[in-house]
């Protein structure tokens, strides 16, 4: 078994002001991509796949895969918007990739026969994380249809400088029963609020909610193949400029259609991102803290 680190790394960050995934966050140049590798191979995993916009390549390896290289297997895997179903095309003026579904989807090719961690370029998920899921993996529970996810109270995972998506989750004996995305939640005052029909409404802090941190086994791809087809024509059709195919809603209708089960690990480690600019002096503060009480080294890639 080589268990395999998929980040989702194509994003635009448009509400962010840049090519956040690889924006220097640590005080020796790193970004919160840097610490996700770096606990992964900590926890055991053996191989990366980056995916990414084939434009963004340069910078990528520039910046990140070069000091890598020597401690886990590097691929590319890239998110391209011409990829699509025959007869569907691409709408005039559309510039945004198609989600993270279709992100996955990119990887078609790479992932073969080996247990996969995907997650996000832009979220620290904590070295526990990493550390149940690579226990998971190695459970007699992991078996083609049968995978895990990673979930956060949605009160640990909000910015103080906007709204954000996330994926909420309904559980059942510690297993996913419901997933859908909820899109602008804030804290007010400390009070998780989604907003609905133009009004917010309070949220349980306490809610579960996933970070797109999923522990899969390469059986989801043709799964998700299937539903990206029969999502997408409708989808442009419906918003063709802004439509996105996304994963937490294409694993909940696995679950919904008793195709997939999904235990939820719950980690004992604080989620932090980076959604907006004004985010990034909280986390620059946080990895500096972190390597003052030794949970990292001053310089991850030293040999």
């Amino acid at each position: 078994m080589k268990p395999t680190l998929v980040i989702l790394a194509a994003g635009m960050g448009s509400r962010y002001g840049g090519l956040k995934q690889i924006d220097t966050l640590g005080d020796n140049g790193e970004s919160i991509i840097d610490f996700t590798i770096y606990d992964a191979i900590e926890a055991g995993f053996q191989k990366l796949v980056l995916i990414i916009r084939r434009e963004h390549e340069e910078a990528f390896e520039e910046h990140l895969v070069k000091k890598i290289r020597p401690f886990i297997e590097v691929e590319y895997a890239y998110q391209d918007l011409s990829d699509l179903p025959e007869g569907v095309s691409i709408p005039e003026g559309r510039q945004k990739p198609w989600g993270t579904t279709h992100a996955l989807l990119s990887c078609r090719k790479v992932l073969k026969d080996d247990p996969f961690i995907i997650c996000n370029a832009d979220d620290y998920y904590g070295k526990d994380a990493f550390r149940k899921v690579m226990a998971y993996f190695n459970s007699e529970e992991c078996k083609p249809g049968q995978y895990c996810m990673v979930g956060y109270k949605v009160a640990n995972t909000l910015s103080d400088h906007g709204t954000v998506t996330r994926g909420v989750c309904r559980s059942e004996n510690g297993f996913l029963a419901e997933i859908h995305e909820v899109m602008n939640i804030r804290s007010n005052n400390g009070q998780a609020e989604f907003e609905e029909d133009g009004v917010y409404k309070e949220m349980s802090n306490d809610t579960p909610v996933s970070m797109n941190f999923w522990g899969f086994t390469p059986d989801i791809l043709p799964k998700m193949e299937k539903l990206f087809k029969e999502e997408i024509a409708a989808g442009i059709e419906k918003n063709p400029l802004k439509y996105e195919a996304l994963l937490p809603n294409h694993v909940g209708e696995l679950v919904d259609k008793g195709e997939a089960t999904v235990k939820i690990l719950t980690s004992e480690d604080s989620w932090f991102g980076v959604t907006y600019k004004e985010d990034k002096p909280i986390v620059v503060a946080k990895f500096a803290q972190f390597k003052a009480d030794g949970l990292y080294p001053h310089d991850l890639w030293a040999k």
